[in-house]
């Protein structure tokens, strides 16, 4: 499998690049709108033609480029059933693995950053695990859960019952990382993690979400509307509302 970790500076996303050596086809995990043409360009240098375009969640910190990638290439969009969006080709459910030629793609339902999260599992020839992990569980931390329907409880079990148990050498590769660092191991976050390693109780991880005191994200009034657009930002207003297209003739 051809690997690529990218990063877009402004929100410290990482995008994904998951390609088949043999079909020469490609997905993106998490893209970003303003990152588009470079993730194209990217796969050119590589040789791969962009087939399928996933997402972790609906993301408030940025618009992805699903919409876009998928106008430019006539690229698939995989997105969060539970998102329940009408504009994606796939959705995603957990038992219902992501193929894109040998790459294969196991997602898990992952709540409690927002109500929609999936993590995805990646096994390569080689026997390396990979955990994408979105906003779920991040190095030494995780995502807020403070908006979209997110529960400190639910983010709790969801990692220490869906990321944590599995085996300790799988590498973690998060959606984001504001200090540069660029994977962990599950090892290493069930080890360490401040806020969800296992020295760390249910009761423990409520009182560390609930005084986190963090500010109303900068660009969720545009983003999210967007998102549950699959990025489409010329169908949202000013405001962050949808268009009501109904009233474009």
């Amino acid at each position: 499998m051809i690997f690529r970790q990218l990063v877009e500076p402004e929100s410290s996303t990482y995008t994904y690049v998951l390609g088949c050596e043999d079909t020469g086809q490609a997905m993106l995990i998490d893209p970003v709108l303003e990152t588009a043409e470079r993730d194209l360009a990217v796969l050119q240098q590589l040789g791969l033609t962009l087939a399928l375009t996933v997402e972790t969640h609906i993301h408030a910190d940025h618009v992805t480029a699903a919409s876009r990638l998928r106008a430019l290439t006539g690229c698939r969009v995989a997105m969060p059933d539970a998102a329940d969006t009408s504009c994606a080709d796939i959705a995603v459910r957990e038992g219902t693995s992501l193929e894109v030629g040998s790459v294969s793609l196991k997602p898990l339902f992952t709540p409690g950053h927002t109500d929609d999260h999936h993590s995805y599992l990646s096994l390569c020839g080689s026997g390396e695990m990979r955990i994408f992990t979105g906003d779920a569980l991040l190095i030494d931390g995780c995502g807020r859960t403070d908006f979209q329907n997110g529960d400190a409880p639910t983010l709790y079990r969801s990692v220490h019952d869906k990321i944590f148990t599995l085996p300790d050498d799988c590498l973690v590769f998060p959606a984001h990382d504001y200090e540069g660092r660029r994977v962990s191991s599950v090892a290493q976050e069930r080890a360490r993690n401040p806020r969800l390693g296992e020295a760390i109780t249910l009761d423990s991880f409520v009182e560390i979400m609930a005084a986190l005191d963090l500010p109303y994200p900068k660009r969720i009034d545009v983003a999210v509307p967007a998102n549950r657009l699959c990025g489409a930002t010329d169908a949202v207003s000013a405001s962050g509302e949808p268009v009501d297209r109904r009233d474009q003739g």
